[in-house]
């Protein structure tokens, strides 16, 4: 929680590639905050808002260039931030996102291989928020990074439905992806809760507790 948020607001993100399971973890967690008497708004990205949901079929369908793919994602981030996620971190909430900005760096930067730096000034500008006569870049109280071998989570996909963009691109994009996530969680260790994905589903969930029990949240 920073000091520029209400008391008891939180924004957790989680992030993983396609297969890790993080969507199946992040309907717990609003159940069990829920459970506590929290107000949750369980959102995702790209999407959130009517805008952004229009640009996500975009970014995960159609044809175009790194770039581009970039600036629309950061395009229905800004959108999402301004519309729902500040909002709802305004009103004390617990605001649970699957998939944030360390997505862009995984996916578009490091899978598609578009200038980090570069996305390092889009969220800059994009994220910045400003809050109490305070102007901050708005990150993740929490990013719980569920970490899974790519060759795994191709297995889990097999047969799921049918690919996105994304979930069809080649072995070796996932394990850039995943390399993305990882340098991420080096140049952030204190905003990362490493989720080991290989595990039992019980295990993974036990796990996902503990790293909000650390910290004081549940």
């Amino acid at each position: 929680m920073t000091e520029s948020q209400p008391s008891g607001a939180l924004f957790i993100s989680f992030e993983g590639i396609d297969g890790a399971g993080k969507s199946t973890h992040i309907e717990g967690l609003a159940d069990a905050f829920r459970a506590q008497g929290r107000v949750v708004t369980l959102t995702r990205e790209p999407g959130g808002t009517p805008l952004a949901e229009k640009l996500r079929v975009m970014v995960l369908n159609d044809t175009m260039d790194a770039m581009t793919e970039a600036l629309l994602v950061f395009a229905a981030r800004r959108d999402h931030l301004q519309q729902c996620i500040e909002p709802a971190l305004a009103r004390g909430e617990v605001v649970l996102c699957d998939r944030f900005t360390d997505a862009t760096f995984a996916y578009q930067g490091s899978g598609r291989g578009f200038d980090l730096q570069m996305l390092s000034t889009l969220e800059q500008w994009v994220q910045q928020i400003r809050r109490l006569e305070v102007d901050f870049v708005r990150q993740p109280d929490l990013t719980v990074w569920f970490d899974l071998s790519p060759e795994i989570a191709a297995q889990r996909l097999q047969g799921a439905r049918v690919p996105d963009k994304f979930e069809a691109q080649p072995l070796d994009f996932f394990q850039r992806v995943a390399r993305g996530y990882l340098q991420r969680m080096q140049a952030s260790p204190a905003r990362f809760a490493r989720i080991n994905a290989d595990n039992t589903r019980e295990g993974v969930w036990q796990d996902v507790l503990q790293s909000l029990t650390a910290r004081g949240w549940l």
